[in-house]
C-alpha cells in the first residue's frame, strides 16, 4: 500500500526561497513553509505547499478555490 506523506522540498530549493513579506529563509513544517522571522503582525507567515509547489503569495491574497 502506498504511503501518503507531506511532500519534502529539496534542500537546494529551500536554500533560495525567501518569505515575500519578511525576506527571511523558509523552513518546511509538514505541508507548509514557515518564515524564520516574524511579519509586521508579530506572527510567522505561513505558505501552503500544493501538489508539491510552494504557494508564496501573502496569506490575504491566497484563497482556496
Amino acid at each position: 500500500m502506498p504511503s501518503f506523506s507531506s511532500p519534502v522540498l529539496r534542500p537546494d530549493l529551500l536554500a533560495v526561497l525567501r518569505c515575500p513579506i519578511t525576506g527571511s529563509a523558509l523552513v518546511q513544517e509538514g505541508e507548509e513553509l514557515v518564515a524564520s522571522a516574524p511579519g509586521p503582525d508579530g506572527s510567522l507567515p505561513r505558505y501552503p505547499i500544493e501538489d508539491g509547489i510552494p504557494v508564496l503569495l501573502p496569506p490575504v491574497q491566497h484563497q482556496e478555490s
